[in-house]
C-alpha cells in the first residue's frame, strides 16, 4: 500500500482506489486551546479533496480527533466507514449522514475491501485508548495511536508485523526515544516509522536510535 504521512499521528494508506486515513490533524485547533503548540507545518489542503473509504481515530484528543479537521469528511454526501473506540464513537456519530459509525474497541475486528482492521490495546490517558493493525492481505501495518510502553500491548500483536509506526516525542503520556526503541525490538517489524513529533515541537527523529528505521515527512510518501 501507499502511505503518506499527514503530520503529527496522521496517516493515510491508498491501496488501488481504496483510502484509508488515520488520526488525521488538518487545522490549527490545538493552537486554539494551547497557543505554544501552534503547527511548525502549514496544513496542506490538497487533501481536503480526497474522501477516504475508511477513517480510523485511535482516542479522544484534539491532534487525532480533531472536530475541524472531521467536518470536512463526514458529511450527508459521503458514505464513510469510521471505526472509532467508545471515547470517540460517542462523539463522531453525532455527524450522520450516510456514513457508518462502528465500534471498534479493543479486540474488535472490522473487513472491508479484502483489508482487515484490528483494534490492539493501547496505554494512554484517554479512556479507551486503541492501536490498529492493518492488513492488506500481502502486509500488516501497525499504528500504535498514542501509548506509553505497557507489557499488555504486546498480547495483542502478531509476530509478523511489516511496518511499525510509533510515537517518540516522550511527553502527554507517550513514549520518549529510548522506550520506543525497546518496544520496537520487541515487535521486531521490517520497518520503524517514528511519528508523533515536528508538529508541535522541534523533535527529529535523526537520533532515534533503532534498527530498520525509516524516517518520514510530512505530506510525503513513505519509502517502505
Amino acid at each position: 500500500m501507499k502511505t503518506v504521512f499527514l503530520g503529527q499521528g496522521g496517516l493515510m494508506f491508498i491501496k488501488d482506489d481504496f483510502t484509508i486515513m488515520v488520526d488525521p490533524y488538518l487545522s490549527d485547533s490545538v493552537e486554539k486551546v494551547n497557543p505554544d503548540n501552534y503547527r511548525r507545518v502549514p496544513v496542506d489542503k490538497k487533501f481536503f479533496s480526497i474522501i477516504p473509504n475508511v477513517m480510523i481515530f485511535t482516542h479522544n484528543h484534539l491532534d487525532h480527533f480533531d472536530p475541524d479537521t472531521v467536518k470536512l469528511f463526514l458529511n450527508k454526501n459521503n458514505e464513510i466507514t469510521v471505526l472509532a473506540p467508545d471515547s470517540v464513537w460517542s462523539k463522531v456519530r453525532r455527524y450522520g449522514g450516510n456514513n457508518n459509525y462502528v465500534l471498534f474497541n479493543r479486540g474488535t475486528t472490522w473487513t472491508e475491501n479484502n483489508i482487515k482492521f484490528t483494534a490492539v490495546k493501547a496505554e494512554h490517558s484517554d479512556s479507551t485508548p486503541i492501536g490498529v493493525i492493518i492488513d492488506d492481505g500481502n502486509r500488516k501495518y501497525y499504528i500504535t495511536g498514542d501509548t506509553l510502553y505497557n507489557e499488555e500491548i504486546f498480547k495483542d500483536i502478531p509476530n509478523d508485523i511489516y511496518v511499525l509506526f510509533l510515537p517518540i516525542n516522550g511527553v502527554g503520556n507517550n513514549m520518549n526515544k529510548t522506550d520506543a526503541a525497546v518496544f520496537a525490538k520487541r515487535i521486531n517489524a521490517k520497518k520503524n516509522v517514528p511519528i508523533h513529533i515536528g508538529m508541535f515541537d522541534n523533535i527529529r527523529a535523526d537520533d532515534f536510535e533503532c534498527e530498520n528505521k525509516v524516517i518520514a515527512e510530512i505530506y510525503k510518501e513513505i519509502e517502505l
